[in-house]
């Protein structure tokens, strides 16, 4: 395996103020540092739990923009990012990072706005607008994982058919084996199963390591598929008698 870019998040809470809702976030309100293991790291749980919080003060910390895109993109659509970044320390790896990038599912819109307007003769412009939203998507990660670097993705599952998640899999395979790391937010129990991967929980008030078939998404999906018509009958009825 090769060295990791980034080996360990460390977070200094008295640099965040107290009235922050940083602060009231149970999953990270105590976390104090955060090793990564794997190539591949995902972070999971519930809405609402930190994950994406987390994942973004990373990708700030590591010199993205908030919105997402490579190192090299640099505008503001509309602020919402916190200041856990600001707090956040980054211990690196020995390797020197030459290439990366930050995808968020929430406001790939404007990066595939912003990646028409940095355009050159030199760089053309891929035309993300004239494609759907999965296959932007997909051409994206499947332009920018070419090379070595941090890659760091904000459930990419967002506009992704279960068939083309698979295909992502792959894509990930390939950047590993050529000296990729990459940290993941996602939801999805086929993202999930990449073989190796550390799934760091956010569920039950901490982040814990926890194997694929522990997480939620696992679980739920497989009670779906086996028992879907019971499921489904039980929850439309129960929506029926609190309805009445």
């Amino acid at each position: 395996m090769y060295p990791l870019f980034v080996k360990k998040v460390c977070i200094d809470w008295n640099r965040v103020p107290a009235n922050r809702y940083l602060n009231r976030i149970p999953a990270l309100k105590d976390v104090e540092e955060i090793p990564f293991r794997s190539p591949v790291t995902y972070f999971a749980g519930e809405n609402g739990t930190g994950k994406s919080t987390l994942l973004e003060g990373i990708a700030v910390a590591y010199g993205f923009n908030p919105e997402g895109g490579s190192r090299n993109y640099s505008f503001s659509t509309y602020d919402t990012h916190s200041e856990l970044w600001e707090a956040i320390t980054l211990v690196r790896g020995i390797r020197q990072k030459k290439w990366g990038y930050f995808l968020r599912a929430e406001s790939f819109y404007n990066v595939a706005t912003k990646e028409m307007e940095y355009a050159d003769i030199s760089h053309p412009s891929m035309n993300f607008h004239e494609r759907s939203h999965g296959e932007s998507f997909l051409a994206l990660m499947q332009s920018r994982l070419s090379s070595p670097g941090l890659y760091i993705l904000d459930e990419p599952e967002a506009a992704l058919s279960p068939q083309r998640q698979l295909t992502l899999l792959l894509e990930i395979k390939k950047a590993v084996e050529i000296g990729a790391q990459f940290v993941i937010a996602s939801h999805s129990p086929i993202l999930l199963g990449y073989p190796g991967a550390e799934i760091l929980s956010f569920d039950r008030g901490r982040i814990e390591k926890i194997q694929y078939e522990a997480t939620e998404s696992y679980q739920v999906t497989e009670m779906f598929i086996n028992n879907r018509e019971y499921l489904l009958k039980r929850l439309f009825s129960n929506e029926q008698e609190d309805s009445e």
